[in-house]
């Protein structure tokens, strides 16, 4: 067979020219037009084309049809996607008023000053003795005592295993003018009962006793003997902290006059717990300070029987 005979397949000779390709009618059904219907030769738009580009005037009318909204063009879409999403609402002191600002920046200053110098007297209390500590000794001394004292009884090898109690007995002229000598009065134990219980308890009640006693044992020696100017001063403030007490407690009675008084403390170890083989006596240790006489200075004010004396003299 001739690949070049005539059939459905096959190929058309080389100088003859090929058969026309039948073009599938695009005209619409049913009479319909379509956009090329009304294009020219050269592609333009025929002027009776339903669908016409609006220009000048009419451009500019066509957002008032759709809600006044305006074209949406690339400037716009460019400024916002530089400008990025909204920023947050301001939060904190940023929130706040210019005057409350200032006052709000001056308050922390304040804080961080007094925070700074605060530490600053810790580690110099704490430091080595060294010239600065020298020259304003008592300056930091009086920034840190009593309320930020620092020690180390607490991380020391052998911390406080003791319960050492105070007591006080005095003898009082009562108000029918007998002298009577009272029964002991356990001020730790009292200072401890106002403590129990109590969220904010005073530093006088946590510390002034228990602190008093160190002061007098570590310049006392085993006779109660005083060492020198601080041994005096030290019984002296001892003194007056039981006879401050006694009044409170009115010992003796209404109206009743301290004379003298008497202090002891009962020192007792605290049991080691279960699991340590530590063994330790459970026999409390007394020790008995001898009689101090209570002089006017000793009293506190309001209950100074000179006081007293003239009042009584004055109603009669």
């Amino acid at each position: 067979m001739d690949a070049y005979d005539k059939g459905s397949n096959a190929r058309p000779a080389p100088d003859e020219p090929a058969a026309a390709v039948p073009v599938p009618d695009s005209s619409p059904p049913d009479g319909h037009e379509t956009a090329d219907d009304h294009k020219t030769s050269d592609g333009h738009e025929t002027s009776d084309s339903p669908e016409q580009k609006p220009s000048g005037e009419a451009s500019a009318r066509i957002p008032q049809q759709y809600g006044d909204q305006q074209p949406y063009d690339g400037q716009q879409y460019r400024d916002t996607a530089l400008a990025g999403p909204p920023l947050p609402p301001p939060a904190g002191i940023s929130a706040l008023s210019l005057p409350y600002q200032i006052a709000a920046a001056l308050a922390l200053a304040v804080v961080a000053v007094a925070a700074c110098v605060h530490v600053g007297m810790v580690f110099l209390h704490v430091a080595p003795s060294n010239t600065v500590t020298k020259q304003h000794g008592q300056a930091i001394d009086e920034w840190i005592y009593p309320e930020f004292e620092q020690n180390w009884k607490l991380f020391a090898p052998n911390p406080l295993q003791q319960n050492i109690a105070v007591q006080v007995r005095a003898d009082v002229r009562a108000a029918d003018g007998e002298i009577r000598t009272t029964r002991w009065y356990d001020l730790s134990e009292l200072d401890g009962a106002a403590i129990d219980g109590n969220l904010l308890p005073s530093h006088t009640q946590q510390n002034e006793l228990r602190r008093a006693w160190d002061f007098f044992v570590a310049t006392h020696d085993n006779a109660n003997r005083p060492n020198g100017l601080r041994g005096s001063l030290s019984e002296k403030y001892l003194r007056r902290i039981v006879v401050l007490r006694l009044d409170r407690e009115q010992a003796g009675g209404r109206g009743a006059v301290v004379q003298q008084v008497q202090v002891r403390s009962r020192t007792s170890n605290v049991p080691p717990p279960k699991w340590s083989q530590e063994q330790v006596s459970d026999k409390p240790i007394v020790r008995v300070l001898p009689w101090w006489p209570v002089s006017e200075a000793d009293r506190p004010a309001g209950t100074r029987p000179a006081e007293s004396t003239g009042t009584e003299a004055s109603a009669r």
